[in-house]
C-alpha cells in the first residue's frame, strides 16, 4: 500500500520483535510519517531492537530495472548538528547531511546512451551526469560536489516537545434508536482526545535556496529561551523533496 508508515505501525513491529525476541527489523516504505525519524529508532533501540528504515525506490515498477537487478533500497538520510549554547540562548549549526540514494548506475547509463547524448543518474549518494560524445567516448561529472548540494532547505523547532500531537478517537459510539421515531432524539458519538506519543514540528527558523540566491545559512541566530532542558528538532528537506528530522537534547 502506497501510504506513509506511521508510528502506530512501527510500534506494533517493535512490540512483536520484543515478544518473539527479535533483535533487528527492517521496514521498507515509499514514505515515512513526518517526524517519525529518528525518534522511533531511538525508542526501538532503548527497547533492544535495532530498527533499520529504508525507502522503496520507484524503480520497483520498472520491469527492465528489475530484470537487470538495478533495484536498490536506500537508507533514510543522516543529519549531524552541533548546538551552540550561551546564557539564556541556543543556536544550532548544521554540520553534515548524508544520503544513500541509488537510481540507475553509471555503467548501465553509459551502455544505453546514444552518441551525443547525456543522462543524469544517482549512484552511491551522488548525482552524476553521464555523457557520450560523437566518438562514443563516455565521460562522467559529479554534480553533487559537497554535502550541502543535497539540501533544498532546513528548519529548526527550538522546543520540539512544547506541542503534543493530539487526535480525536471515538470513546462511545452513537446509541441505537430505542424510542419511537417521532420522538427520537439524535444521538452523537462521544469523542476523547488522545496523545499519539509524537509532537508537532513548529518551524521557528529556516534557511532555503531561491532561484536568485543558491546559498544556505548553516547556523541559526541565537534563540532566547529560559534556563532548562530542551529537545530541539532539526528538519532537512533534500532536493528530491524527502524530509529527514533529528532531535537533540540540550541544557541551557
Amino acid at each position: 500500500v502506497n501510504l506513509p508508515v506511521t508510528r502506530l505501525f512501527v510500534e506494533e513491529v517493535i512490540k512483536e520483535c520484543r515478544e518473539k525476541r527479535i533483535s533487528r527489523a527492517d521496514i521498507l516504505a515509499f514514505e515515512f510519517e513526518m517526524g517519525l525519524i529518528p525518534n522511533v529508532q531511538e525508542d526501538a533501540k532503548a527497547q533492544g531492537v535495532d530498527l533499520v528504515l529504508k525507502y522503496i525506490p520507484r524503480e520497483v515498477f520498472d520491469r527492465k530495472a528489475v530484470e537487470k537487478n538495478q533495484i536498490a533500497f536506500y537508507d533514510v538520510s543522516y543529519i549531524e548538528v552541533k548546538p551552540h549554547i550561551k546564557k539564556g540562548a541556543v543556536a544550532v549549526e548544521l554540520v553534515d547531511f548524508s544520503v544513500f540514494y541509488n537510481q540507475d548506475t553509471v555503467e548501465n547509463a553509459a551502455s544505453m546512451l546514444d552518441k551525443g547524448k547525456h543522462k543524469i543518474v544517482v549512484e552511491g549518494g551522488k548525482i552524476i551526469k553521464v555523457s557520450k560524445d560523437k566518438n562514443g567516448i563516455v565521460t562522467k561529472e559529479v554534480l553533487t560536489k559537497k554535502w550541502t548540494d543535497w539540501i533544498d532547505y532546513w528548519s529548526v523547532d527550538f522546543d520540539y516537545e512544547s506541542k503534543k500531537e493530539i487526535i480525536r478517537l471515538v470513546k462511545e459510539p452513537a446509541l441505537p434508536k430505542s424510542l419511537p421515531e417521532h420522538i427520537q432524539q439524535p444521538s452523537l458519538p462521544v469523542y476523547e482526545e488522545v496523545w499519539t506519543g509524537d509532537y508537532i514540528f513548529e518551524n521557528e527558523w529556516q534557511s532555503f535556496r531561491t532561484k536568485k540566491d543558491r546559498t544556505l545559512e548553516l547556523k541559526t541566530p541565537f534563540h532566547e529561551c529560559p534556563s532548562g532542558r530542551y529537545k530541539i528538532a532539526v528538519k532537512v528537506v533534500d532536493i528530491f523533496g524527502n524530509d529527514t528530522m533529528k532531535v537533540i537534547e540540550v541544557k541551557v
